[in-house]
């Protein structure tokens, strides 16, 4: 705490939350006259973010809670599971959330927005999860989280802490805004290449020649029986490719056990054959298993520069032709031999080195700006212990 010498603790009063807040349970049992409204589900607060930024609507949803702006939407379910932790957001539209939520409102003895901070401190969040219940599926009770205690300064120095936290977060949005920026940037030149007329600035001159996705690319079938044995430790499902991002954003160990068996090598592209509107297509960095929802393919060097594969794969017309061409009903997938006949033009393996260094130019700066958001997440968290911890 010496690091913020200004503010006066000698003058921060202990309180419950429940002195400064109070839960809002406004059921809505029948949600017919909020049809396609904001809806709130736990998936929609980010960890670690001050304000919820997604939501669905109230379509096809039975039951939930009236929301307003400035209310707090707190995830208690699974609380004790890491990917939870955290979730603690401020709303600043009407909205209905899920039950799974805790809606609170705070009263006149704290600047609006203050609370949240704290709801987002590790100390809470240890506190949360100490007094969970359940078994399958751990909720912490408005009746525990209440009674949590915290030291509440003066309202001038509340002002000066939120001031700062703001501050962090505009910062963090802006740096997001950027990244999204250079990923539809990334998605729109992909776009414009794969195509029988394809585009790409001044590099194309019409010397390219008509090939299909099956010119460029086999799908691999190879699998594991004894993986852990082969030195295969990790395997990756659907949940951990995310739609614009090309790199794998997580994985599973093997050792916890899993019934994937399909293998995929280090520069192979997974691509989610499963719900191909979800736009899920990634480049691995390491070999491991992956579902039977993914196809793997490994790039022909004869048609494509290999490192150029991903960019083609994740384009929007390859997904608007697996689609098209998706059997079932409940989950629809594409099958590679029919997803290899989709038609394209592609230019000479050194015009494709010219445009490979575009896309590791847009990559390298995309990175940038991934690390620079993590830095200012770690800052902020950090800040948030030190603080209010």
């Amino acid at each position: 705490m010496n690091k913020f010498e200004s503010l006066n603790i000698a003058k921060w009063t202990l309180v419950e939350i429940s002195e400064v807040s109070t839960e809002i349970n406004e059921k809505l049992t029948s949600l017919a006259e909020y049809e396609n409204e904001k809806f709130i589900r736990p998936e929609d607060l980010e960890i670690g973010d001050l304000f919820i930024k997604t939501h669905r609507t109230t379509k096809g949803v039975q039951s939930g809670k009236k929301c307003y702006p400035n209310d707090i939407i707190f995830a208690r379910r699974s609380v004790s599971v890491s990917q939870f932790k955290r979730r603690s957001s401020i709303l600043n539209f009407d909205a209905i959330c899920s039950d799974e939520l805790t809606v609170i409102r705070e009263n006149n003895k704290v600047i609006a927005g203050f609370l949240n901070l704290v709801l987002n401190t590790t100390n809470l969040w240890d506190y949360a999860i100490s007094r969970s219940v359940g078994s399958v599926s751990k909720r912490i009770k408005w009746q525990d989280l209440s009674k949590y205690q915290f030291k509440l300064p003066p309202k001038d120095e509340q002002e000066k802490i939120l001031s700062l936290f703001l501050t962090l977060e505009k910062q963090i949005e802006q740096t997001e805004a950027q990244d999204g920026n250079l990923r539809k940037l990334r998605t729109k030149f992909a776009t414009e290449l794969v195509s029988i007329t394809p585009k790409f600035g001044s590099l194309l001159n019409g010397n390219c020649k008509k090939v299909t996705l099956g010119d460029l690319a086999k799908e691999s079938r190879a699998t594991a029986k004894n993986p852990l044995d082969e030195g295969i430790e990790k395997f990756v499902g659907l949940e951990h490719i995310e739609p614009g991002n090309l790199k794998i954003i997580g994985w599973g160990n093997v050792a916890d056990g899993t019934t994937f068996t399909k293998v995929f090598e280090e520069g192979d592209v997974l691509f989610g054959r499963r719900r191909a509107y979800l736009k899920k297509a990634a480049k691995a960095d390491f070999k491991g298993l992956c579902s039977g929802d993914i196809t793997v393919l490994k790039a022909n060097p004869k048609n494509i520069k290999p490192k150029l594969l991903p960019y083609y794969m994740s384009a929007d017309p390859v997904f608007e032709f697996a689609v098209s061409n998706s059997a079932g009903s409940l989950s629809p997938r594409a099958k590679w031999r029919d997803l290899s006949k989709m038609e394209l033009a592609i230019p000479v393996l050194k015009t494709q080195e010219e445009i490979l260094k575009v896309f590791e130019l847009l990559d390298k700066n995309v990175e940038g700006l991934a690390n620079q958001n993590d830095t200012l997440k770690k800052l902020k968290h950090k800040l948030l212990d030190e603080i209010l911890g």
